[in-house]
């Protein structure tokens, strides 16, 4: 078995660390616990309760994060706890002991949004579905890292399949109109996270390394860890009201060029570009003045 690896993530809270894995956890949503008693169905996560520090835990996709009372700093105790976590993931027992049926289902919301891409429809729900954002292009890829996306991509007008933190995009062939078959997607959609079936069975690599070097920093120099800033905190959320996710790619100092992938409902959006030499480009120059000559897209 392949050794499984965790990194230690900062968040813009200080009292709260994310515990990295470079390969799955969990697969249906994500989960919180405030005390011990709430962890009945995951005895390791009841083991971290038993450090004197820890205040609640929560279960992602691919992490454990943990809040901390104020008697210690992350510091001193972060790497001692990366560790019992590292070592708990490499025995090959599950954190959390997922119910592959429930006797009462959970009351699940799925709403069909357009997007400003004619070819993409939005489908948000009140359930979280993964940490990670995953774009799906083909049923190849869909059987590797997600059931949901199989399932959809069981419909014969789907083209391409991505699914953000509590939506589901889905890009449909033109042999049909979306009032066509929405609404009976949709009613899939909510069928299938109701029944608590698996959402994402693997992360891919590129995706898992792209979101730990940017959420830790790693490798990124002064200007691209501003421009990361500034794609996360004013450019990220409307595009994903939208559908779509922009992901940061890199920045060439030399040539002040930016590189971003556009995601989701963006990716090969018609007025994508618009959005980003008016939008993005408008306000990275500005931001960060004399830094930034051009924004480059680049479909994910």
């Amino acid at each position: 078995m392949e050794n499984i690896n965790i990194k230690i993530e900062n968040t813009t809270n200080n009292t709260i660390v994310k515990f990295v894995s470079d390969t799955l956890i969990v697969n249906r949503g994500s989960y919180e616990y405030n005390n011990i008693d709430e962890a009945k169905d995951a005895p390791f996560i009841q083991q971290l309760f038993y450090l004197p520090f820890v205040k609640k835990v929560f279960v992602g996709a691919n992490f454990i994060a943990i809040q901390r009372y104020d008697i210690v700093e992350w510091p001193d105790v972060q790497e001692e706890v990366r560790q019992q976590i590292e070592a708990f993931l490499n025995t090959g027992k599950k954190v959390i002991e997922e119910k592959t049926e429930n006797t009462k289902k959970e009351a699940v919301e799925v709403y069909a949004e357009v997007t400003p891409n004619p070819a993409v429809m939005k489908f948000g729900t009140n359930k979280a579905l993964t940490q990670t954002d995953i774009e799906l292009k083909n049923i190849e890829e869909a059987n590797q890292y997600s059931p949901l996306a199989k399932a959809i991509f069981g419909f014969p007008f789907v083209k391409e399949v991505f699914i953000s933190e509590n939506y589901v995009s889905v890009t449909k062939y033109d042999v049909v109109e979306w009032n066509e078959v929405y609404q009976e997607l949709r009613t899939f959609i909510r069928n299938y996270i109701q029944e608590s079936k698996a959402i994402i069975s693997d992360i891919p690599k590129a995706a898992q390394e792209n979101s730990n070097e940017i959420a830790t920093n790693v490798n990124l120099d002064e200007t691209s860890v501003k421009i990361v800033e500034i794609l996360n905190e004013y450019i990220k959320p409307a595009v994903a009201s939208d559908g779509g996710n922009i992901a940061f790619k890199n920045y060439d100092p030399e040539t002040k060029q930016v590189n971003v992938i556009l995601q989701g409902a963006c990716s090969g959006c018609p007025s994508s570009t618009i959005t980003l030499k008016n939008g993005i480009e408008t306000m990275l120059k500005e931001m960060l003045p004399n830094q930034i000559n051009e924004v480059i897209a680049i479909n994910g």
